[in-house]
């Protein structure tokens, strides 16, 4: 029997749907039942009738998707898949943002721990995070982990004053205004597509900001033939997917080494053992669903 097939009898016989992210392997992202971006998958987890998820992405997504899901089995292929940039903030620096501004709104990105969830008002994407903000009352914001999509935000929404924390991606930050310069000279009819992770020096150069699947849905979209794409280049399963007559080039970034851990082998393993459950103590879970639901009713 073949992992694929081996995959798709044990996820008959455990109830279960396979979430996969964007920036994982072609392979994995091939079997899963939905891929998407982490608002996606987000969503998704909160809609699927399935007993057991899956999710093919890094640990914070299995966290995210069992504090919305307490009910459900929630297992990951590798436990060892993170973000580092998930664990970049500090709780004490949160704790003294909140004495100095009384009216101030913690923002956090999806992509942080359960316990950093539980010090934010509210949670964001990077398809979400200007929409949700906006909406706030608050006038001072507090954006953490990543310091870049922080920025970005901040640019589009002048009338309000952002506190920056120094988190960033290793992927996106890898990602330099003179690389994508290069990769221009070399391409000059390709339009440049930047997720807001990216630094300001290369979202200035973008033809296009957005989130991951924003940037797919554009060139869905678009009449142009060529694109720099500065993101994770596991996204570029899904653009040739849809339209495998564009032609793609990356801006000599880094792969997300963590993302990569998942493999099918791993998916079968997990669902055959189904030992890699994401647990987390319930008062944790309850404090830490505040801001993602806050996150589900405004984005």
């Amino acid at each position: 029997m073949s992992t694929i097939d081996k995959i798709n009898q044990l996820r008959k016989e455990r109830d279960a749907v396979i979430l996969a992210h964007y920036y994982v392997d072609d392979e994995v992202q091939a079997i899963a039942d939905y891929v998407g971006d982490s608002f996606y998958l987000s969503k998704i987890a909160t809609m699927v009738k399935a007993k057991t998820i899956v999710f093919c992405g890094v640990f914070f997504m299995g966290e995210s998707a069992k504090i919305l899901n307490p009910e459900k089995t929630v297992i990951l292929p590798d436990m060892g898949a993170d973000c580092p940039m998930a664990h970049m903030a500090d709780i004490r620096k949160i704790n003294e943002a909140r004495e100095q501004y009384k009216d101030l709104a913690v923002v956090c990105y999806i992509n942080s721990t359960a316990e950093l969830k539980t010090y934010a008002d509210v949670c964001v994407t990077s398809s979400n995070a200007m929409k949700i903000v906006k909406s706030l009352p608050n006038q001072h914001i507090y954006f953490i982990p990543d310091e870049n999509l922080g920025r970005y935000i901040a640019s589009k929404v002048p009338e309000k004053h952002f506190i920056f924390n120094d988190g960033y991606c290793h992927v996106h930050t890898s990602i330099t205004a003179k690389n994508v310069n290069i990769v221009k000279g070399i391409h000059p009819r390709a339009q440049v597509l930047v997720h807001p992770e990216c630094t300001m020096e290369v979202i200035a150069l973008a033809d296009y900001v957005g989130s991951t699947s924003g940037i797919i849905n554009y060139v869905a979209e678009s009449r142009n033939k060529e694109f720099i794409v500065c993101t994770e280049m596991g996204v570029l399963y899904e653009l040739q997917l849809k339209k495998p007559k564009k032609r793609f080039y990356d801006a000599g970034q880094k792969q997300c080494s963590d993302m990569k851990r998942v493999t099918l082998e791993k998916v079968a393993d997990a669902l055959e053992k189904m030992e890699n459950v994401v647990e987390l103590e319930e008062g944790k879970r309850l404090a830490a669903s505040k801001p993602l639901e806050r996150m589900l009713e405004l984005g």
